[in-house]
């Protein structure tokens, strides 16, 4: 009994000293990493790649203290397996034994997890669809009629419209120009008719009777103008609006997609979304694969699928994560809200490899410390300038030179009906100094 336990302590421990042994000659020989160019994961720069993996990658090296070499995958394929069951592209490479570790994009899958090892995901993604602006059309809301300004430019609006009937109904009283006999006469401004009179202006209808004294025509024609340039700017900017919401189709997502025929769409041949679609059960999805199948609209990159959207008539279907990278670099093309599929990237090491287990524990700690996130940040910030100027609320500060020639008109008109009181006060008492 004592032999046999010594036997397996020893043997127990030559299994951890062989291990220990595994990973140190991991850390200190200089690992393969193979990948595939694809912004903003892995760009040239001179002689040197750059990008979101080549950052992970350092980031992973300086944690688990290995040294790495870097090559492009040679016949430029993430990895698809044959019908004779080989794998090609970086997957086929780790396969092989050609390569330790492959460094890109790749999705994690069932089939691939079956052919090599596949660490934590370090980004999340899933699967969207990829258009121009300008070929598809939102819904429109019950409300869209007020867009054309802002909440505040609306708020300023009806200010302006209880002032000006105030200081129509004041200088109706003053101006003694309004009545010829104050004592029996009752006076035709009251609050409510200026309200009406204010309102008639801003239909280009007007609603009589209208000011006689020169103070109350002042404050009318004031309000007139303001009236005229401001229904201008209305129409002008929900005719813009609207004219470049005009197109015809609306897709929310892959049922709208799949229920239409005009706009063509494809996928990466090969890729992992294509086979989501071909082994979904999924009515639409089955639809799309059909379609694509039929149609062979399979492009052979990224880019090229980025480069059919933007030329137009054209829906790439992709990882949302690439897609959301395309958006922030091309500002014509934006990305449907709807996003199936969710998977993950990660990391891909030989079946077995010792270096899984330390690779998926230090992703998980750099992004429990907010560097995974400060890297996406780093590669996808946008450089797409908005353009402001098209389809925003105009605002109070852009139409402010209208409220300024109102406040001055309404100025003037009460100083306007103040004199006219003025004087025919004085007219009044210089007549009964006669008499």
């Amino acid at each position: 009994m004592v032999r046999t336990s010594n036997m397996l302590r020893i043997v127990s421990l030559c299994m951890v000293l062989l291990l220990g042994s595994e990973i140190c000659i991991a850390a200190r020989q200089e690992l393969i990493v193979t990948t595939i160019k694809q912004d903003p994961y892995t760009m040239s720069k001179g002689s040197q790649l750059e990008g979101y993996c080549m950052d992970l990658l350092a980031e992973l090296a300086k944690k688990l203290g290995f040294r790495y070499k870097v090559h492009l995958v040679k016949d430029g394929a993430y990895g698809r397996q044959d019908e004779g069951g080989n794998w090609n592209g970086m997957i086929g490479e780790v396969v092989r034994g050609e390569a330790d570790l492959a460094m890109a994009p790749l999705t994690l899958t069932a089939a691939r997890e079956k052919a090599v090892g596949m660490t934590k995901p370090y980004m999340q993604t899933g699967i969207s669809i990829l258009l121009r602006k300008d070929i598809v059309s939102e819904e429109a809301g019950f409300f869209d009629f007020l867009s054309p300004f802002s909440g505040e430019t609306w708020f300023g609006i009806l200010i302006a419209y209880f002032v000006t009937a105030v200081c129509i109904c004041i200088v109706g009283r003053l101006s003694p120009c309004e009545w010829s006999q104050p004592e029996t006469e009752p006076n035709r401004f009251t609050l409510l008719h200026s309200l009406w009179y204010a309102a008639g202006a801003l239909s280009l209808q007007g609603a009589g009777p209208h000011p006689k004294a020169v103070s109350g025509r002042v404050i009318s024609c004031t309000w007139w103008l303001f009236a005229v340039v401001l229904l201008a700017c209305y129409f002008s900017s929900l005719s813009s609006s609207q004219g470049s919401d005009s197109a015809p189709l609306m897709i929310k997502g892959f049922e709208d997609l799949a229920n239409q025929d005009v706009i063509e769409y494809g996928t990466l041949a090969g890729s992992s979304t294509l086979a989501f679609f071909k082994n979904s059960n999924n009515p639409s999805y089955r639809r799309i694969y059909e379609h694509m199948e039929r149609r062979k609209s399979f492009v052979s990159s990224m880019d090229e699928g980025v480069q059919k959207a933007k030329e137009g008539n054209y829906a790439f279907i992709g990882e949302s994560v690439s897609l959301d990278l395309a958006v922030a670099r091309h500002c014509e093309l934006v990305r449907a809200h709807e996003v199936i599929g969710m998977r993950g990237y990660s990391i891909v090491t030989p079946l077995g490899s010792p270096m899984l287990k330390n690779l998926s524990v230090a992703i998980l700690q750099l992004s429990e410390a907010g560097e995974l996130a400060y890297l996406r940040t780093k590669w996808w910030a946008s450089s797409c300038i908005p353009d402001s100027a098209k389809g925003s609320s105009l605002r109070v500060h852009s139409i402010k030179g209208m409220f300024l020639v109102l406040a001055i008109g309404l100025g003037i008109g009460v100083l306007l009906s103040l004199f006219e009181l003025t004087s025919k006060s004085r007219s009044t008492a210089g007549e009964q100094k006669y008499e």
